[in-house]
């Protein structure tokens, strides 16, 4: 009975996060920049629970921008935030974005986005 106990609990405590869901990206040139729109779903509580940021990483894990985001959603779900004038490194074919919760941390699993020029 003991390790069935351990084993609900752990259930429990894993269906209990809320880490936020990218449910879409746009990327646009501009010059040699880019414009990045990220479109998030989480379920925003208020200020003690909410998305509060989103990243863009390399194919090897390196920022290369970062969009704080300053105040829950609780009423706009899912909501989209744009980072513009975003540089990125010459050869750069593919950017992966991941959105971070006050409480939960990171999202589980990068969005992948092909760059095209």
């Amino acid at each position: 009975m003991r390790c069935l106990c351990l084993v609900l609990g752990f259930v429990a405590t894993s269906a209990a996060a809320d880490h936020p869901d990218i449910l879409g990206v746009q990327l646009k040139q501009v010059g040699t920049a880019w414009n990045i729109a990220v479109t998030v779903l989480h379920p925003d509580t208020g200020w003690d629970h909410y998305v509060d940021g989103w990243e863009v990483l390399d194919a090897t894990g390196n920022r290369l921008g970062y969009r704080l985001l300053h105040h829950p959603h609780v009423e706009e779900q899912p909501f989209t935030r744009s980072l513009n004038g975003l540089p990125l490194p010459e050869g750069t074919q593919e950017v992966f974005v991941r959105a971070h919760c006050s409480v939960d941390g990171w999202s589980t699993a990068p969005f992948r986005v092909e760059l095209r020029r």
